[in-house]
């Protein structure tokens, strides 16, 4: 139901606005019209998602990986029919890790500008810092010197901030009558100087292809500029990965079943074979270590068709199963093998309350240090889904978010947070017989701590890549 909310944009009256008014293109219909067929991924769909900004999504762009012309491409397409596209933290936090995602995989990018720059009144929030709104065009340059290529279609209002993205990208095309360009705009020109200009007189497409040359291509069609994109990609010189069709068998178990495994109860973990019999070429796998350290489960199986390792939660991470996971992760590393991450961490076990526990709980956070070490600096592919609890520092271990893996994607039920609220217990002061206040305090901690460990709450802030349904796992 979210997704098809978001699906939406800024709901059907923009939409109409956007396509009747203004004669432009929904941003999903511009996808179709450049991909090469159906096979999109789209990246952190909930972005902004119930977030202070009002009632729909508040990232005003939409990302996501596709193909053209054979060749992987990742893509920035503001959509205008959230207020007019324009720009909010949440939205500039999307487009920078869309460009992350394109340098890290060297994929080429692809954006789609439509947009009326940045909201002003959260531009301390959007625009001075390291990680804000300079990033991208930052990324651009550094992309460019990558030699990872970059093209753009202004094909809406590109103001302020949103001019530069296109005229930083290797070709630029700009579509006649809704292509616009410029840094401030005919009410800004009009309050400074009294004149007014029309937006084609001051950043029309034929002022941009004809005098100043901040486009390289005129269209005279939304339909033209996306086959002219499609052509410039195709002269780009980029070879498009090699797609060997691999013979592959299909799980011996339905991928179906998978919504009945999604554990809901973070208290316990279910064998997490289960799971791995139903996302495996051939339900086949090849375990690593099989009887030491079981709490984790390593091996090597097929998805696909492509070798991957696996690394997954079975329970909580002990200190045989951590020295195995370092073990398992270096091999992997050395063997320039991917590694699949699957997370489902278990409740702690009590603190130690002997000389005896005390050190055997330290050789278990040394043995911890080391896997979180070997994951940390091994060089391949790292792709984690989130499957059900992820707490503490087993979120570390096991390549969450902090660890930059190249995906992080969340199941529905899935849990992230520091600890888990049903573990606090209070403890009165001494001397103190009325703990009533302890208690709403706790109980209040509990409620703000449930809410913000959902994964919609998580999605909606980009802590992840997305929530994709459990059936969907293989083919994400």
């Amino acid at each position: 139901e979210l997704l098809e909310m978001v699906s939406k944009g800024g709901g059907e009256n923009a939409i109409l606005h956007h396509t009747q008014r203004n004669k432009k293109l929904f941003v999903r219909e511009r996808l179709k019209l450049l991909l090469d067929d159906e096979s999109f991924l789209e990246l952190s769909p909930l972005a902004g998602l119930n977030m202070p900004y009002g009632d729909v999504p508040a990232a005003g762009c939409l990302t996501g990986i596709g193909k053209i012309c054979g060749v992987w491409c990742v893509f920035v397409a503001n959509d205008a029919t959230v207020k007019g596209g324009t720009i909010y933290p949440i939205g500039v936090k999307k487009q920078l890790r869309a460009q992350e995602i394109a340098m890290q995989n060297r994929l080429l990018s692809v954006y789609l500008t439509d947009s009326g720059g940045a909201f002003l009144p959260l531009q301390s929030e959007l625009f001075p810092d390291k990680s804000h709104g300079g990033r991208v065009f930052y990324n651009e340059a550094i992309m460019s010197a990558m030699r990872i290529p970059q093209v753009a279609v202004v094909c809406g209002s590109c103001v302020a901030g949103g001019a530069y993205v296109p005229t930083m990208a290797e070709e630029a095309v700009i579509i006649d009558k809704i292509g616009t360009l410029f840094l401030a705009g005919p009410p800004l020109v009009k309050a400074a100087t009294g004149e007014y200009v029309s937006p084609e007189d001051l950043g029309g497409a034929k002022l941009h292809s004809k005098v100043s040359g901040c486009s390289d291509h005129f269209a005279s069609s939304e339909k033209e500029a996306y086959e002219c994109i499609r052509n410039v990609i195709s002269t780009l010189n980029y070879d498009p990965l090699p797609e060997n069709v691999i013979e592959h068998d299909s799980p011996l178990y339905s991928s179906d079943e998978l919504l009945g495994l999604a554990p809901q109860d973070y208290r316990c973990t279910l064998p997490v074979k289960l799971i791995l019999s139903r996302l495996m070429d051939g339900s086949r796998f090849q375990e690593f270590k099989a009887n030491y350290g079981t709490t984790l489960v390593t091996g090597f199986g097929h998805v696909e068709g492509h070798l991957v390792g696996i690394v997954a939660n079975n329970g909580e991470l002990s200190h045989d199963a951590s020295l195995k996971g370092s073990h398992f992760v270096q091999l992997c590393s050395q063997r320039s093998i991917p590694i699949l991450f699957f997370q489902n961490t278990a409740p702690h076990t009590a603190e130690p309350t002997s000389i005896s526990q005390a050190e055997a709980h330290s050789n278990r956070l040394k043995a911890q240090a080391s896997m979180m070490a070997a994951v940390a600096c091994a060089a391949v592919p790292k792709i984690t889904i989130v499957i059900g609890g992820c707490y503490g520092s087993e979120s570390y271990i096991m390549c969450g978010r902090s660890f930059s893996p190249n995906f992080l994607f969340l199941w529905p039920n899935a849990r992230v947070a520091l600890v888990d609220s049903r573990h606090f217990s209070i403890v009165p002061q001494a001397g103190d017989n009325d703990c009533t206040g302890d208690e709403a305090e706790l109980k209040h901690l509990k409620e703000k701590l449930e809410e913000e460990s959902s994964a919609f709450y998580s999605s909606a802030r980009l802590w992840d890549d997305g929530v994709i349904l459990p059936q969907n796992t293989r083919k994400v």
